[in-house]
């Protein structure tokens, strides 16, 4: 099995606090941000950063659906990590200052693939996939905290 690894970043036009706080706001932001692939969203513990229990279903294509029960912990200052207890995959969100008003906020989701064929396909596709979906999530995470 080989690790899968997908990655992307914006520039948003808000500090970095206010981009980490809507971030780690599970209650109120996370739910507003997430695109149509996202279902059942729901807080099952927490709802601010540290400590949260989230739950939700991600139809990354057709056919592919994950249920996903993800703790949320803060290793660091500005970084939050979403493991998944029904699987490996780890999101971790990064949030740091990119010049005066901004914030540069990347999302990485890493996960061990799968053997044989299946898993050639899923290292080709699936990262470009996932970009796509959180690079959308990014999109409307910008549009909330630019208002």
């Amino acid at each position: 099995m080989a690790q899968v690894e997908a990655t992307t970043e914006r520039i948003i036009a808000a500090d970095a606090e206010t981009v980490f706080d809507a971030l780690a706001d599970y209650k109120e932001v996370r739910g507003k941000v997430l695109t149509g692939h996202f279902s059942e969203y729901e807080v099952r513990e927490g709802g601010d950063g540290e400590g949260t229990l989230v739950h939700w279903k991600l139809q990354a294509t057709s056919k592919r659906v994950r249920d996903c029960l993800l703790e949320v912990t803060e290793p660091t200052d500005g970084q939050l990590v979403e493991k998944d207890r029904n699987s490996s995959m780890v999101t971790t969100w990064t949030v740091t200052p990119a010049g005066e008003g901004s914030a540069k906020a990347v999302v990485s989701t890493v996960w061990d693939g799968a053997g044989g064929i299946g898993g050639f396909f899923e290292r080709t596709f699936a990262p470009k996939g996932l970009g796509r979906i959180y690079g959308e999530v990014l999109q409307n995470l910008a549009a909330e905290v630019e208002k």
